[in-house]
């Protein structure tokens, strides 16, 4: 009995430092927190996450012609679908996802020792700092640091709010 409660506690042991060497490789990176989807009739899209499917809208950004540029619908708390029209540069489709980081700068530094080429960073229409690196397949993955004024980080704040009442 005393060999079963020792390989236990080996294989616990291992597991557990699996995770933190894993953990340790991508200091800094938080979570994955949407995947960007292009289409070419962007309202029966929003129409299809929304009313079909049940989730609700989080918050939308338009352009300077007032022109939906994105719509993030909320899966879960911290898990969007981002909503884009598809143009001649984003075909129709899944077009990237997104990974929330912690430090922008730190991100950069850390894939930039590992030799990636990581775009320039920008703060975007809702607040995010974003930048881009693209896997060996060419898929776009935005880099989020997502302050408290941020769009994403507000909607977030809202589910929250709205799942602790739903517990009252």
């Amino acid at each position: 009995m005393r060999g079963v409660y020792l390989f236990i506690a080996g294989a616990l042991v291992t597991i557990i430092a699996q995770f933190a060497i894993a953990q340790s490789q991508n200091q800094g990176v938080v979570r994955m927190n949407h995947v960007g989807i292009s289409s070419p009739n962007l309202e029966e899209t929003i129409s299809y996450y929304t009313e079909t499917l049940g989730f609700p809208e989080a918050f939308r950004v338009t352009n300077d012609e007032g022109e939906i540029a994105l719509v993030y619908v909320q899966v879960s708390t911290n898990s969007f679908l981002e909503l884009q029209p598809s143009n001649e540069q984003r075909p129709p489709g899944l077009s990237h996802f997104g990974i929330v980081v912690e430090d922008m700068d730190d991100a950069i530094d850390m894939w930039s020792e590992r030799g990636l080429e990581i775009e320039e960073p920008r703060t975007s229409g809702t607040n995010a700092v974003l930048s881009n690196i693209y896997d060996s397949n060419g898929v776009r993955i935005e880099l989020m640091e997502l302050p408290p004024n941020s769009a994403h980080a507000q909607a977030t704040a809202r589910w929250r709010s709205q799942s602790a009442g739903a517990w009252r």
